[in-house]
């Protein structure tokens, strides 16, 4: 359900079945707009332009304590110990970096689309946006890209030659892409756990992914990795898996073989109807309990609007943790 052929947008826009590199490019001038660290305080050791919540010596005061074994004698603030008799230490806060990596699937399952583009290719679009968000804001950018069968991941430089490399490898996966019938091994758990063993503690983790393999396995790796990382969760989507109306037949293919669905049929709009509701509360209940932040993206909508809704420079922090 798409062309055969990237299509190239002036707006570097995600469009068709194939990637193009020139809207992966393009993506860097809407970029500039995103602020991927504008709610999220950091965990990493390097320093960098991102304030923390780190305690120790910077250049901004933050509070005055009781002196703890193992302060630093020169930040005893001395006015407070002498009007208390009572050691006080000063307390500042530091500003630091955190690495970036970003995780973009690219098995079979992504092979799909029904508007504007396959989420595979809504994956590498996202996935660039993010890449050049992160050089923007002069973070170490990191990259594990994936399909069913192998995974290769970059470590994090602050470079373009990194972005560049990152914005090479979802091309070479995504241009790799035949059929949405995958036969090979690699689940998202999987990857996860090797994940786990690739990100450092205190990194920026982005899954860029449909999720529709997201079981208790998966959930527990996930748990593990929000011990020591700070994850986003941006699900890839499109109309045509949440709900089928009209009249008649709709014709899909994998590729190879063509199958009708009867999509006039009341009894079968309701049982796709509620297939896909079961899937929803599922990832819905298992993010509830993780405590992760889940951004909803569709082939049908525009990935830079949604991500500028979410990390525009200019927006405020939501109270939700679900973006609708």
């Amino acid at each position: 359900m798409g062309a055969n052929k990237p299509a190239i947008n002036a707006l570097g826009r995600a469009q068709g079945a194939y990637c193009d590199m020139g809207n992966l490019l393009r993506a860097r001038f809407a970029a500039r707009e995103l602020n991927l660290f504008a709610r999220r305080p950091a965990r990493s050791m390097q320093s960098g332009r991102l304030r923390t919540r780190f305690r120790g010596r910077g250049v901004d005061f933050e509070e005055v304590r009781l002196y703890q074994a193992g302060d630093d004698i020169r930040a005893i603030d001395w006015r407070v110990t002498a009007r208390t008799q009572v050691p006080h230490t000063k307390l500042y806060s530091e500003e630091r970096e955190r690495p970036v990596y970003i995780l973009c699937d690219q098995r079979p399952d992504m092979f799909f689309g029904s508007v504007n583009c396959f989420k595979s290719v809504l994956a590498c679009h996202i996935s660039a946006l993010l890449s050049w968000a992160a050089l923007e804001g002069g973070d170490r950018l990191g990259a594990l890209v994936f399909n069913d069968q192998e995974f290769r991941d970059l470590r994090p430089k602050r470079s373009k030659h990194t972005v560049l490399a990152g914005l090479q490898l979802l091309q070479s996966f995504n241009h790799r892409l035949t059929s949405p019938l995958g036969s090979g091994p690699l689940t998202l758990a999987q990857m996860l756990k090797d994940t786990r063993r690739i990100a450092k503690p205190g990194s920026a983790l982005f899954i860029v992914s449909d999720l529709h393999d997201l079981d208790a396995e998966t959930e527990k790796q996930l748990f593990h990795l929000h011990r020591h990382l700070d994850i986003t969760l941006i699900r890839t989507h499109d109309p045509l898996e949440h709900a089928i109306s009209g009249s008649g037949q709709l014709t899909i293919t994998n590729g190879h073989d063509r199958q009708q669905l009867p999509v006039g049929d009341k009894r079968f709009q309701r049982q796709y109807r509620e297939l896909n509701q079961r899937r929803e509360q599922q990832l819905s209940d298992t993010t509830a309990r993780l405590g992760l932040e889940v951004i909803d993206i569709s082939t049908s909508d525009d990935p830079v609007e949604r991500l500028r809704q979410r990390f525009g420079r200019q927006q405020r922090q939501s109270s939700s943790k679900r973006t609708p």
